[in-house]
């Protein structure tokens, strides 16, 4: 049988006074004197007393929790590389503030825009983290009109009033294509993310213009949804070309590794005949065969961060200032190599 939870009653009862009294205490009201707020508090340590977040959040008009809405299939957000990761950061700031996440998966389009809605008119959260930025996104005047406090992840290409929590990819990215000019390839082709994120064409920008800075241009630039059967087909794509690449940059690992089985399935060895990076330093990046070269971001830190930004919003900080982490690093394995 458990424990049953203790109460301002209790409380007032160890301590020898009355529950008006405690309640001053608790909430940092003035009107006692300094010996009878020591001994409420002391009386609420000693039997492990904590406040419900129902009960704060009628007394302060808070929710104590904050928002993210994902837009993705769900059977996709399972095995998604980023999203668990920035969670679990989120979740370790939450949770030293009594916190809690309200997280809503939602299709895109009036479902989107319905579910920041529902938040906003219900009082559920204080404040939404905004991903997945989209050119000219049109979350950022909704979230102003519904006067949702907000952080973005990463800066939008348009006017917001909230600050942002920026993780650059385009280092990272950069990266990856000067190792494979570094190893000899001049064919080297890119499977990108969705053109509408922000992210996904930051990503491919960087891949062109750092081939373009040693003379070259892609052999090819492939749409892809960061899904694993639209990494097949984009390289599918690419190895039924004339000139097939040599190489193939991924805008994530799930994407590469989809793509390099493949290439397997089609015959030919990784790296000896096609190399193949990815992004993102997934979990499973390590351990496929040959190892994924790959681009290390840190999403546990991007969510601790972001969590971090948005609660000084929450908490009426004036003018927070964006937030910039390290950038994304390049990892090497072994399914990049020189061209044959």
């Amino acid at each position: 049988m458990s424990k049953q939870r203790p109460t301002i009653a209790d409380v007032a009862t160890r301590a020898g006074v009355s529950k008006g009294a405690v309640s001053f205490a608790l909430n940092g009201r003035p009107g006692l004197a300094q010996a009878t707020v020591d001994k409420i508090l002391a009386a609420a340590d000693e039997l492990g007393w904590r406040p419900s977040n129902r009960a704060r959040s009628l007394s302060v008009s808070k929710a104590f929790a904050l928002g993210l809405v994902i837009t993705r299939d769900p059977a996709v957000l399972s095995s998604d590389p980023f999203f668990p990761a920035f969670i679990a950061g989120v979740e370790s700031v939450l949770a030293t503030r009594g916190q809690a996440l309200v997280l809503q998966v939602v299709t895109a389009g009036e479902d989107e825009e319905a579910g920041y809605r529902r938040l906003a008119q219900d009082a559920r959260v204080d404040g939404v983290f905004l991903s997945d930025l989209r050119h000219d996104d049109p979350r950022i005047d909704l979230l102003v009109e519904l006067g949702l406090p907000a952080v973005s992840l990463n800066r939008p290409d348009g006017a917001s009033p909230f600050p942002a929590v920026i993780l650059d990819d385009r280092p990272g990215t950069s990266a990856v294509v000067e190792h494979l000019l570094d190893l000899g390839h001049r064919r080297i082709a890119h499977v990108a993310g969705p053109p509408a994120f922000v992210h996904a064409m930051a990503r491919s920008a960087a891949f062109v213009s750092t081939l373009a800075t040693a003379g070259l241009e892609p052999v090819a630039v492939e749409t892809g949804d960061f899904t694993a059967a639209g990494g097949i087909a984009a390289t599918r794509r690419l190895l039924a070309l004339p000139e097939p690449p040599t190489a193939i940059v991924y805008a994530n690992d799930r994407m590469a590794i989809a793509g390099l089985g493949a290439a397997q399935a089609a015959g030919l060895t990784v790296p000896d005949d096609l190399s193949i990076a990815g992004f993102d330093d997934s979990e499973l990046a390590e351990y496929v065969h040959p190892g994924l070269t790959t681009v290390r971001a840190d999403p546990f830190r991007f969510g601790e961060a972001a969590a971090q930004t948005l609660n000084r919003v929450v908490d009426g900080e004036a003018d927070v200032p964006d937030v910039e982490l390290p950038p994304a690093q390049l990892v090497v394995r072994n399914s990049t190599a020189a061209p044959a």
